[in-house]
Formats: C-alpha cells, structure tokens, sequence
C-alpha cells in the first residue's frame, strides 16, 4: 500500500490476534449484552449472506466454513473455554 501513496499509511488490525471466542468475551467485556445482541442481530460471516436462519451465534446457512467457525467459537465463549483477554500476549 504505501508504495502506491505520497504518506506512509498503517493499518491496525487489534483483533487478529483473538480466537472467536476472545472475540465474543472482548464484545460482552466493552458493551454486555446490549452488544452481544447487537452482534447476534446485525453481523454475520456467512459465505451465502444467509439472513433467514437466526442461530444463538447469530445469522448465517450453519454449514459453510465461516458458520462454522462462528458457532464454534461462540460455544467455547458461551462455555467458558478460551484464555482471558488479560493473558493474550500483544504481538510485536
């Protein structure tokens, strides 16, 4: 990118580095349920678009690989099972 622009150009990218279960736990950490639910009703990672099939993850077919990981990691959240955002090492 910055060999096409006039001005160095950073991107930042501050949740490459969470599992999607640390991605649920940072989203209930910074807004509770208001933004859990915010999250379950207005965004999806599905490859269809699928917006008719309402999911306790939110909205997606359930069966394409985005879906997939989506459930998976908002299982683990919902279960308690991923490393507290306090012990993520910060890359670099």
């Amino acid at each position: 990118l910055n060999l096409g622009l006039a001005s160095r150009m950073v991107v930042r990218t501050p949740l490459m580095w969470l599992d999607k279960a640390q991605t649920w736990a940072l989203a209930r950490q910074l807004g509770g349920e208001p933004l859990l639910d915010m999250l379950r009703d207005h965004t999806h990672t599905c490859y269809l678009g699928d917006r008719q099939h309402r999911h306790a993850w939110g909205y997606g077919c359930g069966t394409c690989p985005a879906c997939e990981l989506r459930a998976a990691g908002y299982a683990r959240f919902v279960r308690g099972e991923f490393t507290p955002l306090a012990a993520v090492p910060s890359p670099g």
